[in-house]
């Protein structure tokens, strides 16, 4: 039997059993559900996953079984390999009042110092999802681009934010926000000593 995915979260014990005698934690499950399904929904082999996103196929198989962490990037490049919404990824079940405490999320982190929380999931109705990103001292993220006709409205909560679109730097401070077209290469950095959040809206044209 394997143990070592099992992790304490919220103080809590928190595990699910997994075929072969194995655990994943619940967000990896979530991912490992909505890729398989969405493969499977649109009669996909994993071989065609892996063309369309340029993840390799042990990746993506990796990632249906809940053995794999995948990072941001990593998804960011499934979601725009499948012109899929990043949250279609990690969502789950709606309900009619969502409330999201902060304390109770697990984020997705991409090394180290770049977590992101998944706050609202992705509507097709009203075509948008939102997130809480936390980047730590001298962290940097970059973000490939997005599919066509993607926009981002960002919102410093705490600290500094550099954004860099394209060729073009922006200094935002607390409670400061951006608008763009995410369809082109954009970068989030912390050059301060302190860390920084900031919320994200990401709308998805149709």
């Amino acid at each position: 039997m394997c143990y070592n995915h099992i992790y304490i979260i919220y103080n809590t014990i928190c595990i699910i059993y997994l075929q072969g005698g194995c655990f994943m934690d619940p967000l990896n499950g979530r991912i490992a559900k909505n890729l398989s399904a969405i493969r499977e929904k649109r009669n996909m082999s994993l071989d065609d996953v892996a063309n369309l996103t340029g993840v390799t196929k042990a990746t993506i198989g990796q990632i249906e079984r809940g053995t794999a962490n995948p990072t941001v990037s990593t998804l960011w490049k499934i979601a725009n390999g499948l012109k899929i919404s990043f949250s279609s990824l990690v969502e789950q079940n709606a309900e009619t009042i969502s409330l999201v405490p902060l304390k109770k999320l697990q984020p997705i982190i991409d090394e180290i110092d770049y977590k992101v929380y998944p706050m609202f999931f992705f509507d097709p109705k009203k075509r948008f999802e939102t997130f809480y990103v936390e980047l730590g001292p001298g962290g940097i993220h970059i973000s490939e681009k997005h599919q066509t006709g993607t926009e981002e409205y960002v919102i410093v909560s705490e600290g500094e934010l550099e954004v860099e679109v394209e060729d073009h730097l922006y200094q935002l401070a607390k409670g400061d926000a951006i608008h763009f077209y995410a369809n082109v290469t954009h970068t989030y950095r912390n050059t301060t000593d302190k860390p920084n959040s900031f919320s994200v809206l990401i709308y998805y044209a149709e």
